[in-house]
């Protein structure tokens, strides 16, 4: 299953703790986003892999190219020369992704055993991530080569 979530990608914030009530909450921003990941997910036609399933999840993050770049450096971005080594952090935007999925694409995100994000620069003003969710064939399996 593969989707697309348009927008410049955001990265999962980190909980906040309010003094008022007590509590620690994930900001509404991200709220939103996770939201919309999983609307995607499901207008996509997306279904819910099961417990039980292992799950690997792609995410390519494309982001604008500044303004302020000049004709060769945009360009160079458009080839992949340059790739966006800012904020978001890959890290931070997969988290964000895994759990907008969390209850949609898979029962619990303990189930994804690969994961890997990606940073690029696009063409397209406003951004956009490229998601893939897929089941992991165990057949074959993976041998432990440290021992």
């Amino acid at each position: 299953m593969q989707f697309v979530v348009k927008g410049k990608p955001q990265g999962k914030a980190r909980p906040r703790f309010s003094p008022r009530s007590h509590t620690i909450y994930t900001p509404s921003k991200t709220t939103a986003y996770e939201r919309i990941i999983a609307l995607e997910f499901k207008t996509a036609g997306g279904k819910c892999l099961p417990a039980g399933h292992y799950v690997a999840v792609d995410v390519l993050a494309f982001f604008p190219i500044p303004k302020s770049y000049s004709r060769h450096k945009r360009q160079d971005c458009i080839d992949g020369k340059i790739r966006p080594d800012k904020k978001p952090d890959a890290d931070n935007i997969l988290k964000a992704v895994l759990d907008g999925l969390n209850g949609y694409a898979y029962d619990d995100d303990k189930q994804i055993v690969e994961a890997i994000c990606r940073k690029y620069y696009t063409g397209d003003e406003e951004g956009y991530i490229w998601v893939a969710v897929r089941e992991v064939n165990t057949a074959g399996g993976h041998n432990d080569e440290r021992k």
